[in-house]
């Protein structure tokens, strides 16, 4: 049961000192995520009240199902600017109908996670690499943040997921710009840094959004054309069942598909942060997408649009003491309150000093430091990470997304193309046999004899370079070469056409008058080379378990240590069986 509800795990033990860390860490993290959650909403596209309505089912779903007891979920900056690209791109007429289409977009996000999480698929989420996830992250900020450019300016500016369209839009209303509105979000983004240089554990969003209140109401600012957030709807959200039909599903998978994913591996990558910082290692990859793909499975059918784990609400509240996941029900209690009394409260709160905090949350994700440590040591990877950074900032987010995920992969496949292929050496003095281009003068090389190493599984996909280094160097010896031996300690695997291509080479050394030798395959490789029909062409007297071994028989084929017998006829009588 515990598998299924990751809860019983931690309620078992549960002790009232954990009940009051659980208390402080959950007000303390509803305190921020009531101003954050409207702000979020603001960016997908939303009124702010729909921030709200996605803090409530989601964290309580969560709670039950997922395995990280620091986690934090609701609306994210990241989540929210996906939403506003992905529904920007289809033709949606009326507020009502984008509302609609958000919710909808939160049930196939959380239809395709749960699939997902069922087929066990949480390893395709490594297909987001560092670099590309870095990449569309500092790029997806800087969009984030000129898109509030028409709050901080008080204009109505054309909404764009581009970045440079996003500036001219800018430009082309800035002689509108509304000085208070101005004022109000510099102060807001000013008072916000200052605060939490000073302490971080003064609540500086809700100090800001306070004193925003505060400024507008007592001196009555919204004369002065200041846009406000105006009325909240009282109450709790209604059950309603998505509108869910054939021509949506078809409209909006692909967004649905990125979003499911980007929202895991945030989720999973917030999560083992914390675990580490912790100490404690209970997040489950699967669970995790069972847990999210519910949490927003349910959360559609009372009106909240896609959720996930968001790093500075998850990062609060493991600081403020958070022991079980139970603190998410105290936030979500703040939230309800919130909106059962208190949404009247936020009538005079200025947009600027939602876009503010909107600003300085998202502003962290830009990584300088990551990408100038790339230029330093992975020119390549930083290659891939310019191009995602550049293709979402200009083409879109899910447009980087794609073609950051597939640098990746095309940089992958170069590099198991072209794997490290090394020479090796004796060390003097030592049994131990190295790269002779690392340990230079340290090394013996044989004329009779060369050692290589292949540092990668051998597939169609790099049969041909192997093949061509191997007789590169077997040329360069020249007529002296008598025996070649292939350390395969880093060969995991060899598929049919490199089986074929490693029999064929084999026989054609051969016919050069050349013995050829294989040490230190591992057993999954060595079950292939009996399998395949490798074997047949090198016969298994000609197969070791050591390099020093296959060194020694070379100089004197009467020499044979004991494992290598009984290695070979183990893969012989495995063989035999299968037969």
């Amino acid at each position: 049961m515990q598998k299924v509800f990751p809860f019983l795990a931690w309620l078992s033990n549960y002790k009232r000192t954990d009940f009051l860390s659980d208390l402080v860490a959950g007000l303390t993290v509803g305190v921020i995520l009531i101003p954050q959650g409207m702000a979020y909403a603001m960016i997908a596209g939303l009124p702010p009240v729909y921030g709200l309505y996605a803090s409530i089912f989601p964290l309580l779903v969560y709670m039950f199902l997922g395995t990280s007891r620091h986690l934090a979920l609701g609306p994210v900056a990241m989540d929210s600017l996906l939403v506003a690209a992905g529904l920007g791109t289809l033709t949606i007429h009326g507020v009502e109908n984008y509302i609609a289409m958000a919710i909808f977009l939160a049930f196939m996000v959380g239809a395709i996670q749960l699939l997902l999480g069922i087929c066990r698929m949480g390893f395709l989420v490594n297909f987001l690499s560092k670099p590309v996830i870095s990449g569309f992250t500092s790029a997806a900020a800087l969009i984030i943040i000129f898109s509030q450019l028409k709050h901080l300016l008080g204009t109505n500016i054309e909404k764009s997921n581009k970045f440079h369209q996003l500036l001219l839009n800018a430009f082309e209303k800035i002689s509108e710009t509304n000085s208070y509105d101005f004022v109000i979000g510099i102060l807001g983004i000013v008072i916000i840094i200052g605060l939490k240089k000073w302490s971080k554990k003064i609540p500086s969003i809700l100090f800001v959004v306070i004193l925003g209140i505060l400024a507008v109401y007592f001196f009555n600012l919204s004369t002065y054309g200041i846009k406000i957030v105006g009325t909240i709807p009282t109450g709790l959200p209604n059950f309603a069942i998505p509108n869910i039909n054939l021509d949506n599903v078809l409209s909006i998978w692909p967004i649905a598909l990125t979003l499911a994913l980007v929202g895991y591996l945030e989720t999973i990558s917030i999560g083992k942060a914390l675990e580490e910082k912790a100490g404690i290692e209970t997040v489950d990859s699967n669970q995790e997408l069972v847990a999210l793909g519910f949490s927003n499975i349910i959360g559609s059918f009372f009106q909240s649009y896609p959720a996930t784990a968001s790093f500075s609400r998850s990062a609060i509240n493991g600081d403020a003491g958070a022991r079980t996941n139970l603190s998410a029900i105290f936030a979500v209690i703040l939230v309800v309150l919130t909106l059962l009394f208190l949404t009247p409260l936020f009538y005079y709160l200025p947009n600027a000093i939602l876009a503010s905090i909107i600003m300085v949350s998202v502003f962290g994700l830009i990584d300088l430091s990551y990408a100038k440590n790339l230029w330093n040591n992975r020119k390549d990877e930083f290659i891939g990470l310019v191009v995602t950074f550049l293709t979402t900032l200009f083409a879109g987010i899910p447009q980087g997304i794609l073609v950051g995920v597939l640098f990746s992969l095309l940089l992958m496949v170069y590099r198991t193309s072209k794997p490290h292929f090394a020479v090796l050496g004796n060390i003097k003095g030592t049994e131990y046999y190295k790269n002779i281009q690392r340990f230079g003068d340290e090394v013996v090389e044989r004329n009779d004899l060369l050692i290589v190493r292949f540092d990668a599984q051998l597939y169609f996909g790099n049969a041909s370079f192997f093949k061509r280094e191997l007789f590169k160097h077997i040329d360069a010896k020249g007529s002296t070469l008598q025996g070649v031996i292939l350390n395969a300690e880093s060969i995991n695997y060899i598929d049919s056409s490199a089986a074929q291509m490693l029999t064929k080479v084999i026989a054609e050394i051969h016919e050069r008058n050349i013995q050829f030798y294989i040490a230190g395959a591992i057993g999954p490789a060595r079950d292939i080379i009996f399998s395949s029909g490798i074997i047949g062409e090198l016969h298994k007297e000609f197969l070791f378990v050591k390099t020093k071994e296959a060194v020694a028989y070379f100089d004197d084929p009467s020499t044979i240590s004991i494992l290598q017998e009984k290695i070979a006829n183990q893969n012989r009588t495995k063989l035999n069986r299968k037969t």
